[in-house]
């Protein structure tokens, strides 16, 4: 049975604005589908540990998130189908592709020794203390990208095994990003390029993370080659404008704002773009002290080694050049997007939600 999805005329206003107020709804119904996910009568009896471990699963995957992923499918889905109502596989398509976010998420923090994710503990601290936890997350993770596939293919939608097999490629890319990002953390600064975060940063998240999920819901919409061209422009700039956003909040956020630590950039030493914008900036002493910095060990990478890396970054303008970055790719993103169809709203919709992950609080 369809589930009608509102056009912009139909959310209500006053409140809140009607891109918020869209992806409030697409969350809710995502994490309905969600939690079912977590029922698996097969796996009641395996053995009491494993139950509680699947709570605590549960717990960690269900904590408060924007749900953007979804959101996506379901926008390239409504841009692909006219604003139709949407059919209940498609929300537990949309459920297993978030599902499979949450499996990246647990191996990312693991990778980077994060302690905070969506303003809680990370499932590595929630199932055990030190090395044990990680290992037991790790395997958790294993089991949820397992379940993603499942549901993703248990949804039933006509040509969904394509799908699934073209977003397993995008993520494959997915890895080779994040396997750069961390190889690229061991490199004096001098060897980094300005391109090589750039790739990075459209392997690891645009890809992924944006251009895929617009383009699997216009496919399982029946959108033709030029509408998924079109959404994948649209999504890999907005996803560079995301990362780039994400690389600022990494440096200079606020943990509360963020609900994650905004120190471990620095203190993984990740070469990210506002870094090695600054770097190429920087005078020859400037260069020194900023490579200096970053080689330092995790045990001196102190609030005072933090509040200067923040201040040469800023004072070489790397914080300004990362601003305009993410400035050029969402203009860019919104360019592309307005030469495809309006169907009930939808792009407008997608066009303030873009505008919103640019201006987001970093």
């Amino acid at each position: 049975m369809a589930t009608p999805l509102p056009n912009v005329q139909q959310i209500p206003g006053g409140v809140a604005p009607p891109e918020q107020a869209w992806l409030q709804l697409v969350q809710a119904h995502v994490e309905a589908a969600l939690a079912q996910l977590f029922e698996l009568p097969d796996e009641s009896s395996l053995d009491a540990r494993w139950t509680r471990a699947m709570e605590q699963g549960r717990a960690y995957a269900l904590r408060p998130a924007k749900r953007l992923r979804p959101a996506l499918v379901l926008a390239g889905y409504g841009l692909a189908r006219g604003g139709t109502g949407v059919p209940e596989g498609l929300w537990h398509f949309a459920a297993g592709l978030e599902l499979l976010h949450t499996f990246l998420l647990i191996h990312d923090d693991v990778a980077d020794q994060a302690e905070l994710r969506r303003s809680g503990p990370v499932l590595h601290r929630m199932l055990a203390p030190g090395r044990p936890g990680e290992d037991l997350a790790v395997v958790m993770g294993d089991h949820l990208f397992a379940r993603s596939l499942e549901a993703m293919l248990e949804s039933g939608l006509p040509g969904v095994s394509r799908v699934v097999q073209y977003y397993l490629g995008v993520c494959r890319h997915t890895a080779a990003g994040q396997y750069l990002d961390l190889d690229l953390s061991r490199m004096p600064l001098s060897e980094v390029t300005l391109f090589q975060t750039l790739r990075v940063a459209h392997l690891k998240t645009a890809r992924y993370g944006f251009s895929a999920p617009l383009v699997c819901g216009a496919m399982l919409g029946g959108a033709d080659d030029t509408l998924q061209k079109g959404l994948e422009q649209v999504g890999r700039s907005v996803g560079l404008a995301y990362q780039l956003r994400d690389d600022l909040i990494g440096l200079f956020g606020d943990a509360s704002v963020a609900g994650k630590a905004c120190d471990g950039d620095f203190t993984q030493g990740k070469r990210t773009f506002p870094v090695m914008a600054a770097y190429v900036r920087a005078t020859p002493a400037g260069r020194e002290e900023l490579e200096r910095l970053w080689a330092l060990p995790v045990e001196e990478k102190d609030e005072a080694a933090l509040a200067r890396a923040r201040a040469l970054v800023e004072s070489f303008g790397g914080r300004v050049a990362c601003e305009r970055a993410v400035e050029r790719a969402s203009r860019l993103a919104r360019r592309g997007l307005s030469t495809l169809p309006n169907p009930h709203g939808m792009r407008d919709l997608l066009d303030a939600l873009i505008a919103r992950l640019a201006r987001r609080a970093s």
